[in-house]
């Protein structure tokens, strides 16, 4: 009989976030002139917010800080300039970013307390 694996004691919540916002971080490159990227920059401020979040709550302030960062320049109440291809390789790097965060970040699991009888 095979073993059975010990259970960690972290787990990675920011790893799907990340995944969709990477997503809609390379989607996004063609509609950058079209009316459709309002919603990409809604997507990546949310997400890049959650994982900032589970940041936070890893203790690892460093992505906290950097994913603050791209929640403000992402921002769709206040944009930022859209035009020229510096804004395709900052799509390209914080997607590639948003990747590296979702394998890193880990939160430690939380034990619920053991029930009085």
């Amino acid at each position: 009989m095979a073993a059975t694996p010990p259970k960690s004691d972290t787990y990675r919540p920011a790893f799907i976030p990340s995944l969709i916002a990477a997503a809609a971080l390379l989607s996004g490159i063609p509609l950058l002139e079209a009316d459709w990227y309002l919603l990409i920059r809604f997507i990546v401020a949310i997400m890049a917010l959650i994982v900032a979040w589970y940041a936070l709550q890893g203790a690892q302030w460093w992505w906290t800080l950097v994913f603050f960062a791209v929640a403000i320049v992402w921002n769709p109440v206040f944009p930022v300039p859209t035009e020229g291809p510096w804004w395709i390789v900052a799509h390209l790097g914080v997607a590639a970013l948003f990747a590296v965060a979702g394998a890193a970040v880990r939160v430690p699991r939380e034990t619920p307390p053991a029930r009085k009888r």
